[in-house]
């Protein structure tokens, strides 16, 4: 019973360390004028459970902190994500 939870964590930390990788080589190759990371992949990383990690990593190296739509379309993802955990968490209270 415990180790689907276990699995389930590490998974999530994963996918939030890919996160901040991405974003952390992102900006670095924006101060580089280099080949930069799709804004689409940045926000799918979030969407797949990333986006403690994106903001964080937002915040830590200061990247995409004002750029629009992607801060919306990040706030939006998040929101998403907040309600679904509430749901599942309420479903299976019951």
């Amino acid at each position: 019973m415990l180790l689907p939870i276990v699995v389930a964590l590490a998974l999530f930390m994963i996918i939030n360390l890919i996160t901040v990788a991405a974003f952390a080589t992102d900006k670095r190759r924006s101060s580089t004028g280099a080949w930069r990371i799709p804004e689409s992949r940045l926000l799918w990383y979030a969407a797949i459970g990333g986006s403690p990690g994106a903001f964080w990593a937002r915040n830590r190296f200061r990247h995409k902190t004002r750029k629009q739509p992607f801060v919306g379309r990040l706030q939006l993802i998040a929101m998403v994500q907040v309600g679904l955990v509430a749901g599942l968490a309420i479903a299976f209270a019951f």
